[in-house]
């Protein structure tokens, strides 16, 4: 790999998460507020497609989310955990979970993965929906503060240390052996397996990884806002909207997911105010037009044309 590919696969990233560092410095109430949600949908983003590259599809994003939001928002009511800890906590729910159903769902491949990470996070916003007692029910639950008393600036960085978090699980992935093994799972797993790659240890690692980014987010999520319900928190936006972005700025990467989240971020705030009943059918046509007419993403055209300038010789 030329240094040039070296320096253009994580310029991206960086230049965005510098960017985002200093936002808060020059930003009103109201790009904070927008700037804070991109932020989390774009670490949602990159951590769907740490999955992706092992060729598991997963429409749970939301399923573990929602158990990272009422994971924070029942230790800090019930067991009086620090909301900073309880995000922690948050995270660890959602692995937990992950780990008991990967022993199942993990057995399956393609779109009977796919099909049933979906009607997970259905199951899981029914529970949630019923269980009173811990949960609030449909009234849902509500928090008596906000983490860092409501300081917009605070809970930006507060969000961007999600991004930093899921960026940096990206980052080892690439850069260990989970990389190779994921790959050759993705493109033959006959062929990984007779190699000796340990199938099915793999795919668990993945999945419990991008599961705690996931409940992260999602504590992070509860403890800015104060509130949890089930209608919220399991919204099909956090699974539809970070699947667009990965798939607009390219798979298989970092950069890919960071910079899908920044464009159909902007345009996501743009699409409510417009037709706020009816973009979540712009975030499928777009994921049909970018699946029909870019499959490699954005990042992906990039990375081809300047394998293309370099003759094959490099690798991005």
């Amino acid at each position: 790999m030329t240094t040039f590919a070296r320096l253009a696969r994580w310029l991206l990233p960086a230049a965005v998460i510098a960017a985002a560092a200093v936002f808060p410095l020059v930003a009103g109430p109201y790009p904070l507020a927008v700037g804070q949600s991109i932020l989390l949908y774009m670490a949602l983003a990159v951590s769907w497609d740490m999955l992706l590259r092992s060729g598991q599809i997963s429409f749970g994003i939301a399923g573990f989310f929602g158990i990272g939001a009422y994971a924070s928002a029942v230790t800090v009511l019930s067991a009086g955990a620090p909301p900073v800890l309880s995000i922690l906590l948050a995270g660890l729910g959602a692995a937990a979970v992950a780990c008991i159903l990967g022993f199942i769902i993990l057995r399956l491949r393609k779109v009977y993965f796919a099909i049933t990470t979906l009607a997970l996070a259905e199951i899981f916003a029914v529970i949630v929906h019923n269980w009173d007692s811990l949960t609030g029910g449909a009234q849902g639950l509500v928090l008596p503060s906000i983490i860092f008393k409501g300081d917009g600036r605070a809970l930006f960085w507060l969000a961007l240390a999600s991004v930093l978090l899921a960026c940096g699980a990206s980052a080892f992935f690439q850069r260990s052996r989970l990389r190779f093994a994921l790959t050759a799972i993705r493109n033959n797993e006959a062929s990984a397996r007779s190699s000796g790659i340990n199938i099915f240890g793999y795919l668990m690692a993945a999945f419990v990884v991008t599961s705690f980014i996931q409940g992260i987010v999602g504590g992070v999520q509860v403890q800015m806002y104060g509130f949890a319900s089930p209608d919220s928190v399991f919204d099909a936006n956090y699974t539809l909207l970070p699947l667009a972005m990965a798939l607009l700025g390219g798979v298989y990467s970092t950069p890919g997911p960071v910079l899908g989240a920044v464009l159909l971020g902007v345009a996501s705030e743009y699409l409510k105010l417009k037709i706020p009943y009816g973009h979540l059918v712009v975030y499928g046509i777009i994921i049909l037009l970018v699946i029909l007419l870019l499959p490699q993403g954005l990042y992906g055209q990039y990375r081809r044309r300047v394998r293309a300038g370099l003759g094959g010789r490099g690798h991005v």
